[in-house]
């Protein structure tokens, strides 16, 4: 938990958020507000949190911030937008269930799901997703604004570039560098270097 805060607000009203919510609840956190631009969602509950929106209304929140949005480019977004407020806190949601070393560098904003594992001097960038199940091994660099999906392995010192984005059940082998904004498919085997901005799939992948 970023500065000690005791109460957050939650930017998006997705899924992502949903999952966001409740990590924040199990690790005890009280979730005050869930902000969202979509008019559709005002009025509503986030799993018992009120959705007040728009994103704008949160400049004037009590408490930190994390913004619940699972894709990269619209996270970055957000924080530059919400981070111009003076004074301005981020949050990080770290499910009890995940296990992150205490050598674990943590950026703000960032945020571990349940079964995750972050091992020994590893770093999670700003606004970084390490999802459900996945596993982020010794030395890894995640950067900031990546997600690192659900059931995602990351062998030991692998650099993973800001905003990039590493999906379901993939797997990279130690010493990879991802480059940044770069994507991986679904079940792919990193086995070489991937080019920023680059898109692999496949076994291995290419």
């Amino acid at each position: 938990m970023t500065d000690g805060a005791a109460k957050v607000a939650v930017i998006g009203a997705g899924g992502h958020a949903k999952v966001v919510v409740a990590t924040l609840r199990m690790a005890g956190i009280e979730v005050v507000a869930v902000y969202d631009d979509a008019t559709a969602l005002r009025g509503r509950e986030l799993g018992g949190v009120p959705v007040r929106g728009p994103v704008a209304a949160a400049e004037v929140s009590t408490g930190a911030l994390v913004i619940a949005v699972g894709d990269n480019r619209t996270r970055r977004r957000l924080a530059e937008a919400l981070g111009r407020a003076p004074g301005r806190r981020w949050a990080n949601a770290v499910h009890p269930a995940a296990i992150v070393d205490p050598s674990v560098e943590i950026g703000p904003g960032a945020v571990v799901f349940a079964g995750a594992v972050v091992q020994t001097d590893a770093r999670l960038g700003a606004h970084a997703i390490v999802n459900t199940g996945a596993t982020v091994d010794h030395d890894c660099r995640v950067g900031d604004f990546a997600h690192v999906a659900p059931g995602v392995h990351l062998g030991g010192e692998v650099e993973v570039g800001e905003g990039a984005f590493l999906g379901i059940g993939c797997a990279v082998v130690p010493g990879i560098k991802i480059g940044a904004w770069a994507t991986v498919g679904a079940g792919a085997v990193v086995v070489g270097d991937v080019e920023p901005g680059a898109t692999v799939k496949g076994v291995p992948a290419r």
